[in-house]
């Protein structure tokens, strides 16, 4: 820093030591030249110590200015100014809490232990922490209350019923008919149990037994269950009974989405009696429902070619033929009907 003022205060001088005027000064006083050379020279050699000195105290000047920012940073004020999150922590800290407490003292003289309310207000949530505990336990214990009433609720009659089935299905696949018949016994002395009726009849049906199937199946309990009526009826017409099975039948007969069983057995009794025209009937109505079963329509064929409908009975023999469902033998047969049938 100090050359480079050097430099230009040099460099200043020859500027003006190369002059017009001064050349001319130069000139005319030939006898002088040495004194203005020196005298020149002079004044530049004060004038660079001058420069040199103004330098040296501008450098010491500059650098002492430097190094007072580092001693200012270092100071608390500086690090209010650089670090604005701690500095004013200290003041905000410190001062507000006698300002606080000379205002409390000054407001309330004889209230100065303050610590004591917070001590209660630090117990306050522990203790409120314990009674929701108590409040719940409470709850859990009113509701383990209601428990062995919920337990000590009775049965109804339907729901009795449809256990005691299951128990029977269970003793009768085991092969302990009179247990489940002393079972049975003992549900109907106190309701009628349809459902549990319904599953020993059917079994007995199935081992060959429909007297003892006959036993469970009286027409006042019938009467009013589809199912039981059914059940009856087949147990009457394993018997021979073909004319009191179609009077059981008959009596109350059931929608066919309500039972289908109940229809296939009725349309087959009554083709049986000779009853074409009826059965022919109730398969309609059978089809009407479902479309789909080949046996349906052969059941449908039948009594119409039976009833002498040979035209209807063909369009039904030909619709069973192109319906999956049908076993090889009744296959066959429907088969042999239609070529006998078209041959005319």
């Amino acid at each position: 820093m100090v050359l480079s003022l050097l430099n230009d205060a040099l460099r200043a001088a020859e500027q003006r030591q190369n002059r017009p005027e001064v050349a001319a000064a130069y000139a005319g006083h030939p006898r002088s030249r040495g004194r203005p050379r020196s005298g020149l020279w002079a004044v530049v050699l004060l004038l660079g110590t001058g420069l040199v000195g103004a330098s040296a105290f501008w450098f010491m000047t500059r650098t002492s200015s430097e190094e007072m920012p580092a001693d200012v940073s270092a100071s608390p004020a500086q690090e209010t100014v650089t670090e604005p999150p701690p500095a004013p922590e200290a003041p905000i800290v410190v001062q507000p809490e006698p300002k606080s407490r000379e205002v409390a003292e000054a407001v309330e003289p004889e209230s100065k232990p303050k610590p004591k309310p917070v001590r209660v207000e630090a117990s306050e949530p522990e203790v409120a922490v314990s009674k929701p505990v108590v409040a719940e336990s409470k709850p859990a214990q009113e509701a383990e209350a209601p428990t062995p009433s919920v337990k000590q609720v009775r049965e109804t009659p339907e729901a009795i019923d449809r256990r005691v089935s299951r128990e029977l299905t269970s003793l009768l696949r085991s092969g302990e008919n009179r247990e489940a018949e002393q079972r049975l016994q003992e549900l109907a002395a106190s309701q009628a149990a349809a459902a549990s009726r319904e599953v020993f009849a059917r079994q007995m049906l199935v081992q060959g037994m429909p007297d003892r199937a006959l036993v469970w199946l009286p027409e006042s309990v019938t009467d009013s269950h589809s199912g039981l009526r059914l059940l009856r009826a087949r147990a009457l017409h394993s018997k021979g009974g073909l004319t009191e099975a179609l009077a059981t039948l008959e009596s109350n007969v059931p929608a066919v989405n309500q039972n289908v069983e109940y229809r296939v057995t009725l349309a087959t009794l009554l083709q049986q009696a000779g009853r074409n025209t009826e059965a022919a009937r109730h398969w309609s109505a059978l089809i009407a429902e479902d479309d789909s079963r080949a046996a349906w329509w052969v059941g449908l064929a039948i009594a119409l070619e039976t009833g002498g409908e040979i035209n209807s009975a063909v369009r039904a023999y030909s619709q069973a033929a192109q319906l999956p469902g049908l076993s090889p033998s009744l296959a066959d047969y429907v088969r042999e009907r239609l070529k006998s049938l078209q041959a005319g």
